[in-house]
């Protein structure tokens, strides 16, 4: 490869050392930005020919040549040189195969370092928009196992000791409110990095009257920016997204681990479909929730994801550093994984089966003992005297092997005068389930409320309003 093919060789008299140019080159994983450097580089055509900058149809042949390496990419049929660094000057190095030397003219005023930055907000924005997407499914997957348990009880667990009963759709909804706050966070920051860098060349800004904010608006950012010192060097939309990402990998792996101990003969709760499970190469009787455990381990490297680009992000001057190449890689493999991870995990939900009735022989009346202290708040007691009361009463019968629901009236007045016949009302578990009615409770009614609140939230989420890029993002084409 010469110093000729490349869009800096002017300066150097000789070549680049071959493995140097590997080491240099990012193009193995940037190249899947192929379609967002066509889009910006079809605005920044565009935007020269609006400030005269070039001709008009220099800009027609400029823009049917990108067209053209557009529909190559959309085939398949792309054809990469030896010599191409990056998705940039891959396109740059074909468009003036295509035209000639008109094509030399579309990198006016620009530079890579703002290219870069364009494309790769770009692709973000759009990819947050299919994580919102892809949260979406596995919510209403959530929302519509809650739906069909709103009366199923079930353990609920402190400490992961039995604690008081609930029910089964009111432990979904808490993994489904979760994810809520995901889509949240995934549209703040999609809204945060919706400004254009574009024009702001290599460090000091374009040399050339472009109308930025024109610009912005053509590729579908809210904004141009501020400043072109601080658009050269901000990674923070690509260290939201993996923060982002990282989180809502721990609200996924939480969900697993649960599902994973549910699934266990120990609890017998849930049962895997074979669709989403795996076997034992040894042991002919396992059936494994290998799905779900891979769910808790990628939620490690997504947080390892993020914590590896705020390292490389730390130490560097305002600008472009080399450095920030290596921006694209986590942000790549933090969408991948959840691209697959967040359909498979709504798959495993979908398909469950809730054994209904393991659950409900997993109840005791230990788990009863809060409501028997709030008998004793109703009788007049004050709580903390009341708790100390039931605690006592916990302690010595379960010391004698012995249930609350199987003691006497004489042998709870043992304990306090205020017991009476009535406390027989305490050892059921659906009324306990339904005195907790208050709003976010686990009663039915509760459950069946938070249901349709989430849904309506769901059904109002209208998408991106502007022009930004709409649709799931592309697939990569070549090697990534």
């Amino acid at each position: 490869m010469t110093q000729s093919q490349k869009l800096w060789g002017g300066r150097f008299s000789s070549n680049v050392d071959a493995l140097a140019h590997r080491f240099n080159a990012s193009l193995p994983f940037d190249q899947r930005l192929w379609r967002q450097d066509i889009q910006g580089s079809i605005a920044w055509a565009q935007a020269l020919t609006h400030a005269g900058v070039i001709t008009p149809l220099e800009s027609v042949h400029i823009v049917a040549g990108l067209q053209q390496i557009h529909d190559e990419f959309a085939a398949g049929t792309f054809k990469f040189a030896e010599s191409d660094e990056d998705i940039h000057t891959a396109v740059e190095r074909r468009l003036t195969e295509i035209i000639g030397e008109v094509g030399g003219k579309l990198h006016t005023g620009r530079s890579r370092n703002d290219q870069v930055a364009t494309d790769f907000r770009l692709w973000t924005m759009e990819a947050e928009e299919r994580a919102i997407e892809h949260i979406h499914t596995l919510q209403h997957v959530l929302v519509a196992q809650a739906e069909a348990h709103t009366e199923t009880l079930m353990p609920g667990y402190t400490h992961l000791q039995r604690a008081q009963p609930i029910t089964f759709g009111h432990w979904l909804m808490g993994h489904a409110w979760a994810l809520e706050r995901d889509i949240e966070r995934w549209a703040a920051s999609r809204e945060r990095a919706s400004v254009c860098p574009l024009g702001s060349a290599a460090l000091a800004g374009t040399a050339y009257p472009i109308d930025r904010a024109a610009l912005a608006a053509d590729l579908g950012f809210a904004r141009a920016s501020e400043n072109s010192l601080d658009a050269i060097s901000d990674r923070d939309f690509a260290a939201e997204f993996l923060f982002n990402a990282a989180l809502l990998g721990t609200h996924l792996s939480r969900l697993a681990e649960a599902l994973i101990l549910y699934s266990t003969a120990e609890f017998g709760f849930v049962s895997m479909a074979d669709a989403y499970s795996t076997g034992s190469s040894l042991m002919p009787q396992k059936k494994n929730p290998d799905m779900l455990e891979l769910a808790r381990g990628k939620a490690g490297t997504l947080l390892g994801l993020l914590t590896g680009l705020m390292a490389t992000l730390k130490g560097l001057p305002s600008t472009y550093d080399k450095d920030l190449q290596e921006d694209k890689p986590p942000v790549f493999a933090a969408f991948d994984t959840l691209d697959v991870m967040l359909p498979v995990l709504a798959g495993c939900i979908a398909t469950l089966t809730v054994n209904t009735d393991r659950m409900r022989a997993a109840l005791d009346t230990s788990l009863l003992a809060t409501e028997l202290a709030d008998y004793l708040v109703r009788k007049g007691v004050p709580f903390r005297e009341a708790h100390h009361i039931v605690g006592r009463i916990v302690k010595e019968t379960g010391g004698r092997g012995e249930n609350l629901e199987g003691l006497s009236i004489a042998a709870l007045r043992e304990f306090s005068q205020v017991f009476d016949e009535d406390v027989k009302e305490v050892w059921d578990f659906r009324a306990a389930v339904e005195r907790r009615g208050a709003l976010g409770g686990t009663s039915p009614e509760s459950v069946r409320a938070q249901i349709e609140q989430l849904r309506q939230r769901i059904s109002g989420s209208t998408g991106f309003n502007g022009k930004g890029v709409h649709g799931p993002v592309h697939r990569p084409q070549g090697q990534v």
